[in-house]
């Protein structure tokens, strides 16, 4: 009731707002910038404890704001926590899964037929109800087909690409994947949009944040900057940093997603960073999207706006551990990485800044989630969300502006699977497995050095009748399950099941998206692509079951 309470009086101070203001114009809400990482750890930021202290402007908004120490993704791979985000709502409840196997992780390839579905509403799309003006800038990666598109979903604006930056292909097996100014593509990365793969160097994070040279301006079409090759990436058209100042001149409140990919596999970063930082090329992917936060943080106080911005930062799942330490990051002492529904694959950093709003230099321990973002960006627009569906988001509001800890379970998903629930200090695993014996002993470990007898399983274990429950607080990194016997196994299980029951209970699941793959739906002649010469011929169509085999 508290929680309702204190979001109930923040819209109503929108409303009296306005009526104060009269004839002079009614208020803008406060503008709203997330900024979500790729693949980054708990462990990556100097606030949190990485010793190198690469991450100054990182460590700073978090001491001029808001840390959350126990924020969580909604699943422990790239497409479904996004998916999340953008609906507030569990991937098996919004279609980002597949049943192709029993707790098995999917995602977006460039083959995979599905998407966001049309029957979910988006964030951008729900903040126009407000005036909102949205962009997105990086990875999409809910769908590449032109059905699933951003600016079908509520975007008015996209830079960035609808899927991973893996390759490069030989646009004869597989096409590279392009990138997108809003409806067209205007390059392909590894061609228009390099990444050198010896050296780590490209220039994307720059791309992403702003102008790099004196041929810069919004004049220069996107078909020239594309088809200039090299040129492009000594002068690319600026992204967040113009999108952020065209909208203040316009006095019309925006949502910015910025969702930058430097640091998933492989990692890159421009010239003016490679070699900088003590912990190798992931290091120094990290240290360029921290001096990019830092300049769009100074870009918002430059401008005027920094007290009617709410910014927020945080990652789309832990750390890739298979990929560490010269293409991973840090889960700091957590269990295992990226593919598990372990600590290490679902908690995440996260820092709230808002200047003059949320009280600076905070830490606040409420049990937080991505989906979250999804509900307080409604309430800071004064909108409600939908009410014809579940959703699992609450907001944050209480939290950052009165310090309120509101008590809710963090549910764990993998695939169709419940893994595991969180509620106060107590997890529960009702499954546990990394991957396949056969796939371990190939050299695929989600967990390197962290092998925890009976928790990091090779075979999907159940343990739906007696789970195995973990004090989060005294034992972190999940090594040290309770007694079955004891009573406090027994008083945290009682608190659990209920929870557990009504969830299940209450749940219907989404049209799974994830199950059929076929490499003719590739990007083989995206929008676009006639005017740059660079469509491609499809082979013949095969749609076929999607292969996941973790």
């Amino acid at each position: 009731m508290a929680a309702v309470t204190a979001v109930t009086r923040w819209r109503l101070l929108l409303v009296l707002s306005a009526a104060a203001l009269g004839a002079a114009g009614a208020p803008q809400p406060p503008n709203i910038l997330l900024l979500l990482m790729d693949d980054m750890g708990w462990g990556d930021l100097g606030v949190y404890g990485e010793p190198s202290r690469e991450t100054p402007n990182l460590d700073r908004m978090a001491a001029e704001g808001m840390l959350f120490p126990n924020f969580y993704t909604a699943n422990p791979l790239c497409s479904p926590s996004r998916a999340a985000l953008l609906t507030g709502r569990l991937p098996i409840r919004n279609g980002f899964y597949t049943t192709s196997g029993h707790a098995r992780n999917a995602y977006t390839p460039q083959e995979i037929v599905g998407g966001i579905p049309d029957s979910e509403r988006l964030l951008p799309e729900l903040l126009k109800e407000a005036g909102y003006v949205s962009k997105i800038v990086g990875k999409w990666h809910l769908g590449h087909r032109p059905q699933f598109h951003p600016l079908k979903h509520g975007f008015d604006e996209w830079f960035g690409s609808p899927n991973c930056h893996f390759g490069p292909y030989d646009n004869r097996a597989r096409p590279n994947i392009p990138v997108y100014r809003d409806w067209e593509m205007v390059g392909r990365y590894y061609e228009e949009f390099p990444i050198n793969l010896k050296t780590g160097e490209a220039n994307l994070t720059q791309i992403y944040l702003q102008v790099m040279g004196a041929w810069a301006g919004r004049a220069l079409d996107a078909g020239r900057w594309a088809s200039g090759r090299r040129r492009t990436l000594c002068s690319p058209p600026q992204e967040a940093l113009d999108f952020i100042r065209r909208q203040q001149a316009a006095r019309r409140p925006f949502f910015l997603y910025w969702a930058v990919d430097a640091t998933h596999a492989p990692v890159y970063a421009s010239k003016p960073f490679l070699g900088t930082s003590q912990r190798g090329r992931y290091g120094d992917a990290v240290r360029e999207i921290d001096d990019s936060v830092g300049k769009i943080l100074h870009s918002l106080q430059d401008l005027g706006i920094a007290e009617s911005t709410f910014v927020f930062f945080t990652s789309d799942n832990g750390a890739a551990l298979i990929s560490a330490p010269k293409q991973g990051g840090s889960n700091g002492p957590f269990l295992c990485g990226k593919q598990t529904t372990f600590e290490g694959g679902m908690r995440e950093p996260a820092v709230a800044w808002w200047p003059g709003r949320i009280p600076a230099g905070q830490v606040s321990h409420q049990l937080g989630s991505i989906m979250d973002l999804f509900t307080t960006s409604l309430s800071l627009a004064g909108l409600e969300p939908p009410r014809d569906r579940a959703i699992d988001g609450l907001s944050l509001l209480p939290a950052m502006l009165q310090g309120q800890l509101m008590d809710r379970p963090i549910f764990y998903y993998r695939g169709n699977t419940l893994m595991a629930v969180t509620l106060g200090q107590y997890k529960a695993h009702f499954w546990t497995w990394t991957n396949s014996w056969e796939e371990f002993r190939q050299g695929i470990d989600f967990c390197p050095g962290q092998n925890v007898s009976g928790v990091t399983t090779h075979t999907q274990e159940e343990h739906t009748r007696l789970p195995l429950i973990f004090h989060l607080g005294r034992d972190p990194g999940e090594r040290f399950p309770l007694s079955f016997a004891s009573t406090e196994y027994l008083d945290a299980l009682r608190r659990i099941t209920p929870v557990v029951r009504q969830h299940q209970e209450a749940l219907i699941p989404g049209q799974p998206q994830l199950n059929v793959c076929n490499q003719a739906v590739m990007n083989w002649a995206p929008p676009g692509c006639e005017k740059l010469g660079k469509c491609l011929t499809p082979p013949e169509s095969v749609p076929e079951k999607c292969s996941w085999p973790h």
